[in-house]
């Protein structure tokens, strides 16, 4: 029986949604003198402690920072490119405008360093401090000097989903520098009301982006910038299995859900990617049905534990043909990135 690797091997493999950590960070709190900042313990070989202002967050292996490891493990997994990001624990959106902007160039140096050390393997998305967006687009037209493909950002920026006025700007520059757009949720919302059971992971983050979905169809944002080119994590979160809801309060109470844009929000499927993290094959044939499949592509969260441990498992247990599955496996992102196949060989 062949394996998923092997089978990945009849494919060009893309894998939009990856993240990555340098291996040695600077005592930011130290530096600014104030906050939750993630610092590394390597106290054992080849593995750390991702410490947050010294509480225990996670462990981690050198795949999160190594991109010779990384590149091994992708050879095992059959993926040929992996779109590299950080991790969102680094967004950094609380810290002082001025702080964020240093961490993001920082993260931003980091992702290139590997990009220009493979570019046939790896794609460089950036982190912007949207606490100012004034910054962002500082740092969003530094990203696309030094050769970055696109940036990622949270599903909500502190307090601001992403219908808010002061982040248009930004959502205008990534459009008019032709940069793709990885939205990527983060806990913060929901984890004070859910520490328990993991469920801010588990149903917090799903949540959050379908907010980050349903703000930017209502105020707008697609139908004013139509050639903004957006994907979002986790399958779209919970939204692709709520639209039936959120379009019936469109009609039942467009006094308030119309109010910024008129148009049915089932209008917008197709307008925006989705990866193809949903941990179900009766899930992905639903996504594939209601988006198309060249508005999906593989996603698989690495090297986290949420993540698909095989890249494409589901792609393949779904009675997809070949033409279907090149367009997850690769097509559907070298659009989204603007991006050709032969930029890799």
């Amino acid at each position: 029986m062949q394996t998923t690797a092997d089978q990945n091997k009849n494919f060009f493999v893309i894998d939009i949604h990856t993240h990555i950590i340098p291996e040695n960070i600077p005592d930011f709190k130290q530096k600014f003198g104030y906050g939750e900042w993630i610092q590394l313990e390597h106290h054992k070989p080849c593995c750390a402690k991702m410490m947050m202002d010294s509480q225990f967050f996670r462990e981690i292996e050198s795949n999160n920072w190594d991109p010779k490891q990384r590149n091994k493990e992708m050879l095992g997994l059959g993926v040929d490119v992996q779109v590299l990001s950080t991790v969102p624990v680094m967004f950094s959106y609380w810290a002082k405008p001025e702080d964020g902007l240093y961490v993001s160039q920082f993260l931003n140096d980091h992702i290139m360093e590997c990009v220009t050390k493979y570019p046939k393997n790896f794609v460089g998305l950036g982190n912007l401090p949207l606490q100012d967006p004034t910054l962002a687009i500082k740092e969003l037209e530094r990203c696309k000097k030094i050769g970055m493909k696109g940036v990622q950002i949270g599903s909500h920026i502190n307090d601001w989903n992403l219908s808010e006025p002061a982040l248009f700007p930004v959502f205008e520059a990534m459009q008019d520098l032709d940069l793709a757009v990885f939205v990527h949720p983060w806990w913060w919302m929901s984890q004070t009301k859910t520490p328990k059971y993991w469920l801010s992971w588990l149903a917090g983050m799903p949540y959050e982006t379908s907010v980050a979905i349903c703000s930017m169809i209502f105020s707008g944002i697609f139908e004013k910038l139509p050639q903004l080119r957006v994907a979002f994590a986790h399958g779209g979160g919970s939204f692709p299995g709520t639209i039936g809801r959120i379009e019936q309060g469109w009609k039942a109470r467009p006094d308030l859900v119309a109010i910024d844009n008129p148009n049915n929000p089932k209008d917008y499927l197709g307008k925006f990617w989705l990866d193809t993290l949903v941990h179900d094959r009766r899930m992905l044939d639903y996504l594939v049905a209601l988006v198309g499949a060249d508005r999906i592509a593989l996603g698989t969260d690495y090297p986290y534990p949420l993540g698909e441990p095989e890249a494409g498992e589901l792609i393949h247990e779904n009675a997809f043909n070949n033409h279907i599955k090149e367009k997850l496996f690769s097509q559907s992102a070298l659009e989204w990135l603007k991006m050709k196949k032969e930029d890799f060989l």
